[in-house]
């Protein structure tokens, strides 16, 4: 009789099974509410934005008008576009390539120390908290054609060096040169993926009498392969991505920089340095062609959206004990 009238209360005060769930819902979109708005102020409105904008002529003055696909197929037409694709697809191919061979092998090299590993592994970090303007700076004057430190040691085997970023043949690797430097935050996520491994596998395998070479690439690479796959793909966003030491490689290069940082020999040397985020930046911001400036950017979101979702695929072929 007891247990029946507790059950008859706790029904009275409980609330509606309808209720209870609005109630869920309500909270779940509070604690979710500061993430979406942030998502949609930030993200979702100037993508949404920059489409329309991409689809109109825009000076920031005038209001926009109507253009339809003008900016397109103005884009297929533009000889200095073109050479910023061809340039940024050169530093997609070669610091995807260079950025994560160097991290695994440092990596690696650190993982096998015995003895200083914390100092080693601080100073191969260190160079990426450098902020990009001052890391290029750093490199332009080691490598300062005739006065630089490079030009000295390269002089004591008499050997003649180039004129690095003042040469078109030598200004982007000297810029990949600039971005592998600072490649420690990379290395060390790499050098966390390969401690992570089962150190059981590699008893396993020297007991079958494989070699240290044998183990690290049978055991150890397919061990971290995800890892290796999310570096290519962090290092092909950064890659679409190269403004800041393109800019000022060729603005210290050239000589051309004024008071304010600005320069006014974009490209330089001979348009080598000329990416594509700085040829839209110059598009947008200095002839103040935003329409056109947009639909660069939108191009520019395709292309990494594709090549980011296409490694993600290939990430989960890759990984099929971690699906479902």
């Amino acid at each position: 009789m007891t247990a029946t009238l507790d059950r008859a209360r706790a029904a009275r005060t409980s609330p509606p099974p309808g209720r209870s769930r609005t109630r869920r819902r309500l909270t779940a979109l509070a604690f979710t509410a500061p993430a979406a708005l942030g998502f949609t102020l930030f993200f979702a409105y100037p993508l949404v934005a920059t489409v329309g904008f991409s689809f109109t002529r825009y000076d920031l003055i005038n209001p926009p008008e109507w253009a339809g696909l003008a900016n397109y197929a103005y884009m297929l037409g533009d000889d200095l576009f073109w050479t910023s694709v061809r340039n940024t697809l050169w530093f997609v191919v070669v610091l995807t390539s260079a950025r994560v061979a160097f991290a695994l092998g440092v990596a690696s090299v650190i993982a096998r120390l015995r003895s200083g590993v914390g100092l080693v592994r601080t100073l191969c970090y260190l160079p990426s908290l450098t902020p990009p303007v001052a890391a290029t700076l750093v490199f332009f004057l080691l490598m300062r054609p005739n006065e630089g430190p490079v030009d000295a040691f390269l002089g004591w085997f008499g050997v003649e060096g180039p004129l690095w970023f003042a040469d078109p043949a030598w200004a982007k690797p000297g810029i990949a040169a600039v971005v592998l430097w600072v490649s420690g935050d990379l290395m060390i996520i790499i050098l966390a993926a390969i401690l992570d491994v089962p150190r059981e596998q590699h008893e396993a395998a020297e007991l079958d009498g494989a070699g240290a070479l044998r183990r690290w690439w049978h055991v150890t690479l397919p061990s971290i392969s995800p890892v290796l796959l999310f570096g290519v793909v962090n290092s092909i966003v950064l890659a679409l991505q190269l403004f800041t030491q393109a800019v000022v490689a060729g603005s210290a290069a050239s000589g051309a920089a004024d008071v304010t940082g600005s320069t006014k020999n974009i490209g330089f040397p001979e348009n080598s340095t000329l990416t594509f985020p700085v040829w839209l930046y110059t598009q947008g911001f200095r002839y103040f062609d935003m329409g056109y400036a947009s639909a660069m950017a939108t191009v520019l979101f395709v292309a990494s959206f594709a090549a980011t979702a296409l490694l993600v695929r290939r990430l989960r072929r890759a990984t099929p004990q971690e699906e479902g």
